[in-house]
């Protein structure tokens, strides 16, 4: 197991929020949806991700791929100077900066939405919303926007998500959820492989053939009761060369990754399941359900059932449903 195998197998897209922006300049857009990951690729045109931290202005050409990492909003435009005129909050719903819905106004197709059909710019736009802790380690390492041009490796998946986007086949969301799983693993696969790439320590761990395998069994197993010394018996190497190396890599030792990867896994199962803490204690490695509330609560500030029933973000408002743009489902979330 690699390292993006590791944190990629368990998410997968379901009923994510795709559609086709057709524009005409000049045109500006505001997304204030607080998606922790939001995919765009200029398919004709060109466009530009304005932060909205004063940061430098991203331009994409055709074929070229952003992936905006929530929460922080940002503009799309024809031009860095480009007032919006159209807000994109929450869920997917769209009005103008005054409040007025817009998302009827503009629909143009099937998942298709902008201000003319023949505009000279359209961009394919794919919105995750997540609530899986799994990902989060994942999440923290990407910058807030990320660029990759555009690419051989990646044109064959652009061109058959562009072919079906507009489509409105039986299965055609779980055709969309898994073209779009498949971009963001080939965009993340190039980012990551680029040169002078600032990648994460558990990245670069998971290439070293003595943290790589420790880290390897703790991720498919942290259930078992590992200790330094099973870690390096597996891994080959002295208990005292592996803590020294895994700390230097990683960032943290051994049992403090251990620590950590299981309480996110609870997390995932507590949210994403009807499990009880008790069974959710014993498949991360916990002995009894009060050793494993007291470790979540010590790390989450929270109990594990106050966590289950607390209110998840990005949860999209019902009530407003025929208020998102074309394209936008009832639920929109990864989950493991």
């Amino acid at each position: 197991m690699d390292a993006l195998t590791g944190l990629l197998d368990g998410p997968r897209a379901r009923g994510a929020f795709l559609l086709r922006m057709v524009m005409e300049p000049p045109w500006a857009v505001r997304v204030e949806d607080r998606a922790p990951i939001c995919l765009m690729s200029v398919r004709r045109g060109t466009a530009f991700i304005v932060p909205s931290d004063g940061g430098e202005p991203v331009r994409l050409g055709p074929g070229d791929i952003v992936v905006a990492r929530g929460p922080d909003p940002y503009t799309v435009a024809d031009a860095p100077g480009t007032t919006p005129h159209a807000l994109i909050g929450p869920g997917g719903v769209c009005t103008t900066l005054h409040g007025r819905p817009l998302s009827q106004d503009m629909v143009l197709n099937v998942r298709t939405w902008g201000n003319a059909a023949d505009g000279a710019t359209a961009v394919l736009v794919g919105t995750y919303l997540l609530d899986g802790e799994i990902s989060r380690r994942l999440l923290d390492a990407l910058p807030p926007l990320l660029t990759v041009p555009a690419d051989t490796r990646t044109r064959p998946l652009l061109d058959l998500l562009d072919a079906e986007i507009a489509q409105d086949e039986p299965g055609q969301r779980v055709v969309l959820d898994r073209l779009l799983d498949l971009l963001l693993i080939a965009v993340l696969r190039a980012w990551f492989a680029r040169p002078g790439a600032d990648a994460p320590g558990w990245y670069r761990a998971m290439g070293d053939p003595v943290v790589g395998a420790a880290l390897r069994l703790l991720r498919r197993d942290p259930a078992h009761p590992w200790t330094v010394a099973s870690l390096a018996a597996g891994a080959g190497v002295s208990r005292a060369g592996l803590a020294r190396r895994f700390t230097e890599l990683v960032g943290e030792p051994p049992m403090a990754y251990l620590t950590g990867w299981r309480l996110d896994v609870a997390a995932d199962l507590l949210r994403e399941s009807d499990a009880t803490v008790e069974a959710v204690a014993r498949k991360v490695g916990y002995s009894t359900p009060f050793a494993f509330s007291a470790a979540f609560k010590r790390v989450r500030g929270v109990s594990p059932q106050e966590y289950r029933g607390s209110p998840r973000e990005n949860h999209l408002d019902l009530p407003d449903r025929q208020r998102r743009l074309p394209g936008g489902p009832p639920s929109v979330r990864l989950t493991p």
